[in-house]
């Protein structure tokens, strides 16, 4: 016999303890990916743990990204609307403990680059900094910016370059998250590694799927 469920009403919810609440809900939505967002003022480059990157997008390539409200200082949206680049690091299982580090509360001239550990590094062709460590990089530049209901913020980033090693390619253009080592995050603080459990062909109504 199963465990009896827990039912939660809305007004359950709207009186948990503040940090609970927060843990709780963003759990709910499960496994999310783990990325660093890299920008700059033009003096100091800045870090920032995200989980909230979602596909918009593939022709043209967008990608979009839930910010916090704007009630306390958030460098990095800032620098986001001052420049209108940044990029997008996935981040490696092996450095999550730098990773989740960013998002303390360091001072504006303060670089979460330095003070965590890891790389600032610059394409050619892009004004945004990248993390040197992380094994799949992603350069936007932004498309789209507006205020949802809640009053966070959602910026579409338009792709304009990537940069991952080839071998993390495969022929049918899937880049292979699993063997760049990238991390997960499911609620505000819990990282993990992935295993993929099966790869089908593309589903047709006529066609049994097949594990590739």
């Amino acid at each position: 016999m199963s465990e009896p469920f827990n039912t939660y009403k809305l007004d359950d919810i709207t009186t948990m303890p503040q940090r609970y609440r927060a843990n709780f809900i963003n759990s709910l939505s499960g496994f999310k990916s783990a990325a660093l967002l890299g920008t700059t003022d033009g003096k100091s480059h800045n870090l920032a743990i995200v989980s909230s990157v979602v596909h918009v997008g593939a022709n043209p390539p967008l990608l979009g990204m839930i910010m916090r409200p704007h009630t306390v200082q958030r460098d990095s949206l800032n620098n986001i609307k001052q420049q209108g680049v940044y990029t997008l690091n996935h981040v490696h299982t092996q450095w999550v403990d730098k990773a989740h580090q960013t998002s303390a509360r360091y001072q504006p001239q303060e670089s979460e680059f330095e003070k965590v550990g890891l790389t600032p590094w610059f394409s050619d062709n892009f004004n945004a900094p990248y993390v040197a460590e992380s094994h799949i990089k992603i350069g936007l530049k932004v498309e789209q910016h507006f205020t949802l209901c809640n009053q966070t913020e959602m910026v579409i980033g338009a792709i304009k370059e990537v940069h991952l090693n080839k071998a993390m390619m495969s022929e049918d253009g899937y880049a292979d998250i699993e063997r760049a080592g990238s991390a997960c995050i499911s609620g505000l603080d819990s990282y993990h590694s992935t295993h993929r459990i099966a790869q089908f062909s593309y589903a047709k109504p006529d066609t049994p799927l097949t594990n590739k």
